[in-house]
């Protein structure tokens, strides 16, 4: 049945960035799903996350800085040998400046993308071959509305805000690309890997610091409004889930239609 095709009940699911604004609503929700949820972010973010939301005891907090090439190679190896390999990853962190692009320098450049691009590389790959030893398993890589279309700058003008900045659509970009790649080079052995492309899903503080800005995001999309960041955990759950087992090398946008115009 599609309902039994849907389930993560004791799928062992890696969500990386998994107490942010966008990750914690996927956490949250992988949670009420029943799936055995590692939930890694920066320092204490996520021991605060979990205990904050008073997660169940199948949601594991851990450390890890994703800039760190051979902390993520130690990370992976330790919790694979801790748990097995995972039936699913999810990849949010990203990197930019909040530059303009004429302050914008090349090693800043560099900078943002070993963060937002070089690092989510790495991961995948670190993981994406031991699931495709074992051939099943299924990547989620993030990117956004902005690694499709260019920032709107009248939608900044008066606000004292600089548009999204260069190097941040330029790596996520590169993610909805890296997603069709991973997709092709291991679909013979079972393992998926899509892209989710959000936006706008302004954090909360955001929200209520610049309430006039939010405005003009809300009236310039189809839908009327914002994203919620609990609308952006269905479809990462779908993703994982055995529902979309033929859905592969997909970026899913989930933009509320702003993309479409």
């Amino acid at each position: 049945m599609l309902i039994d095709r849907l389930s993560l009940v004791n799928k062992r699911i890696w969500v990386i960035g998994g107490a942010g604004h966008l990750g914690g609503a996927c956490v949250r929700m992988l949670n009420e799903m029943n799936a055995q949820v590692l939930c890694a972010d920066l320092n204490q973010n996520a021991h605060d996350f979990v205990q904050k939301n008073k997660l169940a005891s199948n949601v594991e907090p851990c450390t890890l800085n994703i800039r760190d090439v051979e902390e993520m190679r130690a990370f992976v190896a330790h919790w694979i040998g801790e748990y097995g390999v995972p039936d699913g990853l999810v990849l949010l962190p990203t990197a930019s400046t909040k530059k303009s692009m004429e302050e914008l320098s090349e090693s800043e450049f560099d900078e943002a993308n070993h963060g937002g691009v070089t690092s989510i590389f790495f991961m995948a790959r670190e993981v994406g071959m031991r699931m495709a030893e074992e051939m099943r398993g299924s990547i989620v890589l993030f990117a956004s509305m902005y690694g499709m279309v260019s920032p709107d700058a009248r939608l900044y003008q008066g606000q004292g805000l600089n548009k999204n900045p260069i190097e941040y659509g330029v790596g996520k970009a590169g993610i909805i690309q890296m997603a069709k790649y991973l997709a092709v080079h291991w679909g013979d052995r079972n393992v998926r890997c899509n892209s989710i492309s959000p936006g706008p899903f302004p954090k909360i503080i955001y929200q209520n610091e610049n309430q006039e800005f939010v405005g003009r995001l809300a009236a310039r999309n189809p839908l009327g409004r914002i994203g919620k960041a609990e609308e952006i955990a269905g479809p990462v759950s779908f993703l994982l889930s055995e529902a979309s087992s033929f859905v592969t090398g997909h970026n899913l946008v989930v933009d509320g239609g702003w993309t479409i115009w």
